[in-house]
């Protein structure tokens, strides 16, 4: 079997490793554990998250098993990494509540049945730690030299905030996480961003010295656009995986707006289609190019909310912009629709509407969802903007009362959502 680290190197996951070649020797055994910390302090994770939940469904797909790590411990602290600021403390059972939120959200990537793969809560071991056995048994293996040397460490030292004590104690205990994990589940590899990387060597050391075992680190490189922007930004906000958040209909217009350049490498990295499909995406242009790219946006919405809302959000980008069929040719391997009849045989409900009506300085939001008949009443559909579930061409209503006009539609239509599935198609009639 192909080695894990193979696999991820290839698809552009790895940034820096330790023990390079005594790792590869590592994961040529079966049943090998690697853990990912995941911090708790939104009920939804992220777009920018997908890369390390990849790379353990990777490691499970390779025959290794995954661990998820909530930092509910650590989430009373505050990671410093990349923060120029003091991290908002988190109550308990906000962290418990968020903890079961990333866990449904894990479970559509990694299989955690019958123990294949682990999900626990750093809580459970650190909150029960005695200051004094600590500094005794565990901070004594710490320099001060050396951790304020470690960017995290250093961007926080150099802000205005500065570095608070607190926070100053994380480094530890995340490399308490990885002894714990090394005793108790046998873990020898932790995995995360680049900015967790004097982190995990911390973890490593101290597994060194306090077990004579050697451990092992992997981090992956910070994901940005071609145009220099952080993976799952928009304008709009953060892109979440949660559908409350984040429906599955604009979750694949984000993939949909890839631009040119980084198809290949997101296809690579966020879809599991093989490696040799996707090379020949770098030899595709123009409509081609636009095919692969709606294979990219129907495989990662399937990942993240299931095969039927990959279809549902693929059949209403068909209505609202017309169907497109996809080349047998262009990565074969995915499962989006190839007819275009296919995709507008079960298309959104359509309707006309004069343009004589946005004649007058434009129609109230609330009357075109009573218009389009997504409500039974004016006073309903107020309630659902309101409420925060009423989206026009996927953009979130902000008042009933704010006027749509001519300008609003694109190519002539508008699409307005209620809620996380209906849909309605309104067509301008000069």
């Amino acid at each position: 079997m192909e080695n894990v680290l193979d696999v991820l190197t290839e698809r552009g996951f790895i940034e820096n490793t330790t023990h390079d070649e005594a790792l590869r020797a590592h994961l040529l055994a079966p049943g090998r554990s690697a853990y990912i910390g995941f911090d708790p302090t939104a009920s939804s994770l992220h777009i920018g998250n997908l890369v390390p939940i990849m790379s353990l469904a990777h490691m499970q797909r390779a025959g290794h098993r995954p661990i998820a790590v909530v930092g509910g411990g650590t989430g009373m602290i505050g990671d410093p990494s990349g923060k120029t600021e003091m991290r908002r403390m988190l109550t308990e059972e906000t962290i418990a509540s968020n903890a079961a939120g990333i866990k449904s959200q894990l479970e559509r990537f990694i299989d955690f049945s019958g123990g294949r793969a682990l999900m626990v809560n750093n809580a459970d071991w650190l909150t029960d730690l005695k200051y004094i056995a600590l500094l005794r048994d565990i901070g004594r293996h710490f320099s001060v030299n050396r951790m304020i040397k470690a960017e995290s460490y250093r961007m926080r030292l150099e802000s205005e905030e500065g570095l608070s004590f607190i926070e100053f104690n994380y480094m530890i205990l995340q490399a308490y996480d990885f002894l714990k994990l090394s005793d108790d589940q046998d873990c020898l590899i932790q995995m995360g961003g680049s900015d967790q990387w004097g982190n995990i060597v911390a973890g490593v050391d101290l597994i060194r010295r306090m077990r004579s075992k050697t451990a092992f680190g992997i981090t992956f490189p910070l994901i940005t656009t071609s145009s220099g922007i952080k993976m799952g930004k928009t304008h709009q906000g953060a892109v979440w995986l949660d559908a409350e958040r984040t429906p599955p209909y604009d979750y694949y217009q984000y993939w949909i707006n890839t631009d040119d350049p980084d198809v290949g490498r997101f296809l690579a990295l966020y879809t599991f289609l093989p490696m040799a499909e996707i090379a020949a995406v770098g030899d595709l242009s123009g409509t081609d190019l636009n095919a692969a790219k709606i294979v990219l946006a129907f495989e990662a919405t399937a990942l993240a909310h299931g095969l039927a809302a990959a279809e549902g959000a693929f059949k209403a980008a068909a209505s609202m912009f017309g169907a497109r069929n996809v080349p047998a040719h262009i990565l074969p391997s995915g499962k989006v629709p190839r007819d275009a009849g296919e995709a507008m045989a079960d298309a959104v409900p359509f309707s006309t509407i004069g343009a004589s009506r946005f004649s007058e300085g434009g129609m109230p939001a609330f009357k075109l969802f009573l218009e389009a008949g997504l409500t039974d009443s004016g006073g309903a559909a107020r309630r659902l903007i309101a409420q925060g579930g009423g989206y026009i061409n996927g953009r979130r209503v902000d008042s009933a009362e704010v006027l749509i006009t001519e300008k609003d539609f694109e190519n002539g239509e508008l699409l307005l959502r209620s809620g996380k599935k209906k849909y309605h198609r309104l067509v301008l009639e000069k």
